[in-house]
């Protein structure tokens, strides 16, 4: 059976838009036989079980993120599509090493380059991402993506980088400096520092912190990777290759008009620059990758040097574009929001590639199933409290309902509104005069 490989489109002369994807299919190119997979820019999360890419489906088996794929293909060939059969114990313990570094320095460094910097933002990424997305996620999953990617760099202090907040920010300041001077100073409340007040106060700072950060990620790669061909083993690719392949390559190769890591790269790493070159060519092809790779087989190049096996998506359908737009309503609804990532939470935890032990699994998802308990609660105790309410003001007769039944069966058609049983809400009432002897009770 052939194994379908999802990934986010390609963009920036490069197969994908994503770091993971990328690595996943550095890998597949070099393991697996190209008649036994095949590669779709689904460019949709929402086809996995899972609603994360990449993404690979066998069957109605899926499994998907980096290292489960790789840990599957493995089991899946019997080692023979595992890159890494041939490392020592060392090796191995260096292998997993260097993963996690690449992955936990690597991503909050693309999170800041491609959807934290507005000018990159605004004129790079959105605009790849609605060429490769359908109607209607075109005008949805960008915002989502950056909006994630604001929250997890949130800690580095660099905010600055989105220009947009940062005049948001101005406005909001200049408002309150207005209002401050129609108010007593000593009513006037300062505003608590955050982490990014504190980093990112001028541009001068920001680039002392980018130029730590860059450091961090590149001299030590430049040092591991040495005179070497490879990062681990000179016989060959493994997978931490891939995985640095799939960070590097979306550093080193996308044209941004704030370019500050791809300087940095050439700058900190030259033998890094030209291991990715290298190893992105082997992998990739010698052709830089179009969108027409991806989505028109008329217009697919078979003559590259080492083409990837593209298929192209299915497109959307009425039923597709409903779920996603109900699917977004309810996710932009308070309580619905609520419920809905709870549910997500304990799904994720009950999940097998959700890479938790057992006591953490059930930790977990007890934790998310009793979140979305107490929200029921209390949507069901609002509900009893304006029940009661009710109940009270047609107690007290502020509210008085009175029932019509049939009446005056056999009388002329002309009287209506008797015989149809129906139901009103009324008011006490009130007489039509008072006088004032009556009003003073004399």
């Amino acid at each position: 059976m052939v194994l379908e490989l999802h990934v986010w489109g390609p963009a920036f002369s490069l197969p994908s838009i994503d770091a993971q994807c990328l690595a996943t299919i550095a890998y597949f190119s070099l393991a697996v036989p190209k008649d036994a997979w095949v590669l779709i820019a689904s460019s949709d999360p929402s086809v996995s079980p899972t609603n994360e890419l990449p993404a690979v489906k066998n069957g109605t088996t899926w499994v998907s993120r980096f290292r489960n794929i790789v840990d599957y293909l493995r089991q899946y060939s019997n080692g023979a599509w595992d890159l890494d059969r041939e490392l020592s114990g060392v090796d191995r313990a260096d292998n997993i090493a260097f993963s996690s570094f690449v992955e936990s320095r690597g991503q909050p460094l693309l999170d800041l380059s491609l959807y934290v910097s507005s000018e990159n933002y605004y004129n790079r990424t959105s605009p790849a991402y609605g060429a490769i997305l359908q109607w209607p996620n075109q005008w949805i999953i960008p915002p989502r993506l950056r909006s994630a990617a604001k929250s997890r760099t949130e800690h580095l202090g660099l905010s600055s980088l989105d220009l947009q907040a940062m005049e948001d920010q101005r406005k909001r300041e200049h408002s309150a400096a207005i209002a401050a001077g129609q108010i007593p100073k000593s009513l006037v409340q300062r505003p608590r520092d955050t982490v990014s007040s504190l980093l990112g106060k001028t541009p001068q700072q920001n680039q002392f912190r980018l130029e730590a950060l860059t450091a961090e990620f590149f001299e030590p790669l430049e040092e591991i990777l040495g005179q070497k061909t490879y990062l681990v083993s000179e016989g060959g690719a493994t997978s931490v290759d891939c995985l640095a392949l799939g960070y590097l390559a979306l550093i080193l190769i996308p044209d941004l008009p704030y370019s500050f890591l791809r300087t940095a790269m050439q700058a900190k790493g030259p033998r890094l620059s030209t291991y990715t070159e290298r190893l992105r060519q082997r992998c990739y092809g010698t052709v830089n990758v179009e969108i027409a790779h991806a989505f028109d087989e008329a217009r697919r190049s078979i003559t590259d040097a080492a083409p990837l096996p593209w298929q192209p998506p299915q497109r959307a359908n009425l039923a597709t574009v409903c779920s996603t737009l109900l699917t977004t309503l309810a996710d932009a609804t308070p309580i619905l929001k609520d419920i809905r990532s709870s549910e997500r939470l304990r799904q994720a935890a009950q999940s097998p590639d959700s890479g938790l032990s057992g006591i953490e699994s059930r930790a977990l998802s007890e934790y998310a199933t009793g979140q979305k308990k107490d929200m029921l609660v209390s949507i069901a105790a609002v509900a009893g409290g304006v029940a009661a309410l009710i109940g009270y003001m047609v107690h007290v007769g502020f509210l008085q309902i009175s029932f019509g039944g049939e009446e005056g069966q056999g009388e002329e058609e002309e009287q209506e509104g008797q015989g149809e049983g129906r139901s009103e809400f009324a008011l006490p009432e009130l007489p039509t005069s008072v006088s004032a002897t009556e009003f003073l009770g004399i």
